[in-house]
């Protein structure tokens, strides 16, 4: 019998869900006129966005958590960003995104555009300029592409080549102890789904395989024997959840992807380590 693999969640009602849209209007700048059965987005094109469709796209979300807020604050944002764009406009501003295969923004398996090999990060589409950030990828649920009748299949060509142009110029970039660091409209959780940013960092020291810590999205470290076992764990700890990276450092290959081993005690391990002799010189290197 299989065990451990039910969770019985009660869907919110409509009350729930009123006060949650409420929330991203009032919070997040979106604009939303309540109607008895859902919410009216208002603009050029009015879009009514009902309670079944807010349910979905709430994901099983704890209706007062900041994650509930941030899903609806997606679906609303690009249930508006593909009503007021021709499907050309959208077609510019979309973007490969990577995320963790966990993570709090991962709009689910109909948003997956490619899985890298061993089962830690995904890719899928994100959209340039279209919430309050000009310079932000917004990942937009394929729901609410879907809802509006746009067919993305056919685009995803172009951005694994913008993809690969970037990794290839991140890779060009690295040094001895190098930051990882976004380059062009790529964090550096998306520069790892590039084949030959993968290459670039796996092959350096001859062995095909390299250890790396990505704790969020936008920093991450290819050196890790300068750097506190204990760092990646703690750095991903106190990142925000929607910026957080991977929990675990990160083993790569130029064709796999994978989270090290749980276990073990960071922790335990540096206090193992002795003390320096002076103050002022820390016998690890954090940056």
């Amino acid at each position: 019998m299989s065990r451990g693999y039910r969770r019985d969640v009660e869907a919110p009602g409509s009350p729930e869900l009123r006060r949650i849209a409420l929330a991203v209007s009032v919070l997040d700048d979106v604009d939303i006129v309540p109607m008895d059965d859902g919410v009216l987005l208002p603009g050029v094109i009015p879009v009514e966005v009902g309670w079944v469709e807010l349910r979905r796209a709430l994901g099983g979300a704890a209706p007062e958590s900041d994650l509930a807020r941030a899903r609806i604050r997606g679906w609303l944002v690009g249930r508006r960003t593909v009503a007021d764009r021709h499907p050309d406009e959208l077609r510019e501003l979309a973007r490969p995104v990577g995320l963790p295969v966990d993570h709090p923004l991962h709009p689910g398996l109909d948003w997956v555009q490619q899985r890298v090999m061993g089962d830690a990060l995904d890719l899928g589409f994100g959209f340039l300029g279209v919430g309050n950030d000009p310079d932000e990828v917004v990942v937009i649920p394929q729901g609410a592409l879907d809802a509006a009748e746009i067919d993305l299949p056919g685009w995803w060509p172009d951005m694994v080549d913008y993809l690969e142009r970037m990794g290839g110029l991140a890779g060009e970039r690295l040094s001895t102890g190098a930051v990882l660091r976004p380059i062009g409209d790529c964090d550096v959780v998306t520069l790892l789904g590039s084949r030959l940013f993968r290459l670039a960092m796996s092959t350096r020291d001859g062995t095909g395989l390299r250890a790396v810590a990505v704790p969020m999205r936008r920093r991450g470290w290819l050196d890790l024997s300068r750097i506190d076992p204990a760092y990646v764990i703690a750095a991903a700890a106190a990142t925000d959840p929607l910026e957080r990276g991977f929990s675990r450092p990160l083993l790569l290959t130029v064709d796999e992807v994978t989270l090290a081993p749980a276990g073990g005690d960071p922790a335990e391990i540096v206090l193992r380590d002795p003390a320096a002799e002076s103050a002022h010189l820390r016998p690890m290197l954090f940056r």
